[in-house]
């Protein structure tokens, strides 16, 4: 399965890491290019126990590559999973979703751009939120 995984923190990078190292092809994506420059030259910018080493084995075996282009990552993706920041607003605590929402029209216009025309087959990749909240955030 091709998988692209919208954002590269602690959510996106280990969960990324994990589904290559299952034998996935995964893009992982960031808009940081300083990070994703960092990931491809074999910097994890996190720690994890033994992430590192995930991340090398399947950047190596080409399972795992890095982007700052969202078009390039979900194109051909199966699965798009958003694991974007959800810092908590000011004032009431409650988890900001803005970060979430922009990465969700990213992808829309990315998968629109992958297919121009109304007349054309609908795309076969699906989007996933993989995030973390707090809890009482996201009534």
């Amino acid at each position: 399965m091709r998988v692209a995984m919208i954002g590269s923190g602690y959510v996106g990078l280990v969960s990324g890491a994990c589904f290559a190292d299952f034998g996935h092809d995964v893009i992982c994506v960031d808009k940081d290019k300083a990070k994703i420059d960092s990931l491809r030259g074999g910097e994890v910018p996190i720690y994890e126990p033994g992430l590192t080493e995930l991340v090398a084995a399947n950047a190596k075996a080409g399972r795992l590559t890095f982007t700052t282009d969202i078009d390039l990552a979900v194109k051909d993706a199966d699965a798009v999973f958003i694991a974007v920041g959800t810092p908590s607003r000011r004032g009431d605590g409650h988890a900001d979703l803005s970060y979430v929402y922009a990465a969700a029209k990213e992808i829309a216009g990315a998968l629109s751009k992958s297919r121009p025309c109304r007349s054309a087959p609908a795309t076969r990749s699906s989007a996933l939120l993989l995030k973390r909240v707090p809890t009482r955030t996201t009534r």
